[in-house]
């Protein structure tokens, strides 16, 4: 049975599941059409090194970086408007290939074109994101987002961070204004 995490109460993935090596972060929402166009949201993730910060812009992993330098974390490609059932995106980690000096996966949630198509967290209904074991495809957590954003179109939606020899994880639900280029300035 998946946990259901909370905001700022981190749990340890290896303590749910142990030996766990592969990952799979999933993200999945609603379908909604809004003055006319899909609301389109894209995953990614920031490997930042102990300051906070990318060990360098290759590890900043999105549709237009799809995997990292260590080879450890892949998006393998975008959906476009949310359709069907399950995760609408997903990103898959290889936790024992990550660069040893990555101490935190933020993982965020954007709008594709939310400016130019007037799109923001309020159109979006049911977003969440949930930790998956590779192997089996089991759900070890889950996350719904349950806050309401009306002008936001960013979200750090949950981090992962190194624990000694494990990983915990949180949810955030952190929101923003300006898109992607305000959360690569946070993180560079």
């Amino acid at each position: 049975m998946a946990i259901q995490i909370e905001k700022r109460k981190p749990i340890s993935l290896i303590g749910e599941e142990p030996g766990l090596k592969h990952i799979v972060a999933g993200l999945g929402w609603d379908t909604a059409i809004i003055n006319g166009h899909p609301v389109d949201l894209d995953l990614s993730v920031f490997m930042l090194g102990e300051n906070g910060k990318l060990l360098a812009d290759e590890y900043f992993v999105f549709y237009n970086n799809s995997t990292s330098p260590d080879g450890s974390t892949h998006y393998p490609g975008d959906s476009r408007g949310g359709e069907g059932d399950g995760d609408d995106e997903v990103i898959h980690i290889d936790l024992s290939r990550i660069n040893p000096k990555v101490e935190f996966l933020y993982f965020a949630v954007t709008i594709d074109q939310s400016e130019e198509r007037g799109h923001h967290f309020g159109h979006v209904q049911n977003s969440y994101i949930n930790i998956r074991n590779r192997a089996d495809q089991s759900v070890l957590c889950h996350y719904l987002l349950k806050d309401e954003f009306t002008n936001e179109d960013s979200i750090m939606i949950a981090s992962l961070s190194r624990n000694g020899g494990a990983w915990n994880v949180e949810g955030l639900g952190q929101a923003f204004s300006g898109g992607l280029n305000t959360l690569i300035a946070l993180y560079q």
